[in-house]
């Protein structure tokens, strides 16, 4: 059985922030991670790797609107190859020391009755014959257009806790979506149920976020015999290439149980929220039940030949490192140990 790991946010994103390591108890991990082959490659979010990952090419956007779909909703929606899908994600904007801040779904919730009423009066004021917002499922809104905009977004993961004025759209068309984009923040600004939500002490939905965006894939498929997430991308992906899928269960020693044989891909992106929103302390305990839950019983299972290799994939906005290890490079003693901080700025490429 071999096992691929992919973990978001696995270091630190501030490398000038040292300290955050200091006294984190790592053994297995590092044991892994140290007794491994690696290499370091350009940055890329977990979307990105995804969709390459199931071959899926990158259209002006990773096509995530069309492939989230109809994962998202609970009755078919009719399509045709025609039809261009964004994503419109609810999102809170707040000006920070001259900058637009965007938080994500992250950090409030939102009801299936708000979303509702919130995009039922987006599509009135914003009536236009060639786009229609539909909140298929309250956290995640999607446009279908009969146009193809001829535009590039970044994801949404990209712009959470950064200044939205660098990650806007850009090219032929995204002057007209920069406009509609401002006109729905000004429409939700004064919107009746926002000024309830900030009464009751909570965040207003003042904006939309376009990315995504792009038209449903024509081929799929996937390297893996099974997938174990809770990332609602890889499920959906798993979904549309015919490949077996599972939400992760609790623990290592529980994955085992369920496992003989194949190639699995397993996705533990726990400390990507933390990460992105600077929670240091959150990511540091998460890091530490990851550690017991996940990283000591892999080890021992590698060393046990459970598993034949174990790959593992770290992302995030500095870089992307991939590990490979198999049972006999514990016996290679020139392979030293390293803690997890020596990764953080790490470009050469070990063999």
């Amino acid at each position: 059985m071999n096992l691929h790991l992919v973990i978001p946010a696995l270091n630190w994103p501030d490398t000038s922030q040292h300290q955050i390591y200091h006294d984190l108890p790592l053994p297995s991990l590092e044991k892994l991670l140290s007794k491994s082959s690696n290499s370091q490659n350009s940055p890329q979010e977990i979307e990105a790797w995804l969709c390459k990952t199931f071959n899926v090419t990158k259209q002006k956007d990773w096509p995530i609107a069309p492939i989230m779909l109809h994962s998202d909703s609970s009755e078919p929606v009719k399509t045709n190859n025609k039809d261009y899908w964004i994503r419109a994600d609810p999102v809170h904007l707040r000006i920070e020391h001259n900058h637009i801040m965007l938080a994500d779904s992250q950090a409030f919730k939102i009801s299936n009755e708000e979303a509702e009423i919130l995009t039922e009066d987006i599509n009135k004021i914003f009536n236009n014959d060639n786009w229609t917002l539909l909140p298929l499922h309250p956290k995640r809104w999607y446009i279908r257009t009969t146009n193809t905009p001829k535009m590039s977004t970044h994801t949404l993961s990209q712009v959470t806790c950064k200044n939205i004025n660098n990650f806007l759209p850009s090219g032929e068309d995204s002057v007209a979506w920069h406009k509609l984009f401002n006109g729905i923040q000004m429409l939700l600004h004064d919107h009746p149920l926002n000024k309830a939500r900030e009464a009751r002490g909570e965040l207003a939905i003042n904006s939309i976020w376009f990315w995504g965006g792009g038209h449903y894939p024509q081929s799929l498929t996937s390297p893996y015999t099974k997938i174990w997430s809770n990332n609602e991308l890889a499920l959906a992906l798993s979904q549309a290439s015919g490949t077996e899928h599972s939400q992760l269960p609790l623990d290592a020693t529980t994955w085992q149980q369920l496992n003989s044989s194949g190639n699995h891909l397993l996705i533990l992106d726990t400390l990507l929220g933390k990460s992105q929103y600077r929670d240091a302390y959150s990511w540091r305990e998460n890091l530490k039940e990851l550690e017991k839950n996940w990283f000591t019983p892999l080890y021992n299972a590698l060393k046990q030949g459970k598993i034949n290799m174990l790959t593992i994939t770290a992302l995030n906005e500095n870089g992307a490192w991939e590990f490979s290890t198999t049972r006999t490079n514990f016996w290679k003693f020139w392979l030293l140990m390293k803690p997890l901080s020596a990764y953080a700025t790490n470009h050469r490429k070990d063999k």
